[in-house]
């Protein structure tokens, strides 16, 4: 079993979510009621030594420090501040039980599949999302699998997600639910104009290429909703397996498993309940 270090804790905290500083502090201070050095830092100035990384924000603070430090293989522990919270393992009034699960060592570090582009230059934990640079128009997008006409679609845009970002703006579009363990990516167009446009999962080895057309104009591309980058419509982009992974510290407690999560926080399955 792979073990936390605790020599260099960082609490990564979100400047734009509200009370996200407060509840570090309250993190750091039951950490130092057990012995536990820690350091603050807002999410916009890492710590790269660090040895242990708590998150304070939403969903989309933890990907934000796992894009950052899954190259330096650093495990990561999110609470949840935000409205959702599917990758975080904890509220705000369960921080001194989950550390208390640290220091027992009732905890794994499970490992999540990861996106590249431009040769890990650019990361994403849940999802690379390419869209046209004009609000009001679609886009004419030829996809190629292992350098392979795929087709060719007319929409909105396209979403390349991992496993774990398959709950996320994939499942929003239409696409299915994978479980985080599973190898492999899912190919899904956002608003295809044709009703034979459907959502592909395909094997996390092979490579995705994605191009467009001239009269397009330029494209953007998004990783994780958050850094966007400008693309020419005569560019074409490779999309694959990272070399690296996130690490994701996931406690040991009840209904802290997938299906259960999905049931708790996506109301998945659960029937409507019945009006008198």
């Amino acid at each position: 079993m792979e073990m936390l270090s605790f020599n260099n804790i960082s609490i990564v905290y979100n400047e734009d979510v509200k009370e996200s500083y407060t509840i570090a502090i309250q993190t750091k201070e039951v950490l130092t009621s057990y012995g536990l050095k820690s350091v603050v830092t807002p999410s916009s100035k890492y710590d790269s030594n660090a040895s242990l990384v708590i998150t304070i924000g939403g969903d989309g603070t933890l990907l934000k420090a796992a894009r950052f430090y899954a190259p330096k293989n650093v495990p990561i522990l999110g609470i949840n501040l935000g409205r959702l919270g599917f990758l975080a393992q904890a509220n705000t009034d369960e921080i001194e039980a989950s550390i208390k699960k640290l220091i027992n060592k009732e905890y794994r570090i499970e490992s999540r599949m990861m996106l590249s582009a431009y040769n890990d230059n650019v990361l994403a934990l849940n999802d690379i999302v390419i869209k046209g640079d004009t609000f009001s128009r679609t886009s004419k997008l030829f996809l190629y699998i292992n350098g392979k006409v795929v087709c060719d679609y007319l929409a909105d845009g396209i979403i390349i997600s991992t496993p774990t970002g398959s709950t996320a703006y994939t499942l929003s579009a239409g696409g299915p639910v994978l479980v985080p363990g599973l190898d492999a990516m899912v190919i899904v167009p956002i608003c295809a104009h044709t009703l034979t446009a459907r959502p592909l999962v395909i094997p996390a080895d092979e490579e995705i290429k994605i191009t467009s057309c001239n009269t397009c104009g330029r494209l953007k591309m998004s990783t994780d909703g958050q850094d966007t980058i400008d693309i020419s419509a005569d560019d074409c982009v490779i999309i694959k397996k990272s070399s690296v992974e996130a690490k994701l510290v996931i406690l040991q407690k009840e209904n802290n498993g997938f299906y259960s999560i999905l049931r708790e926080k996506l109301q998945w399955g659960v029937a409507p309940e019945r009006r008198l």
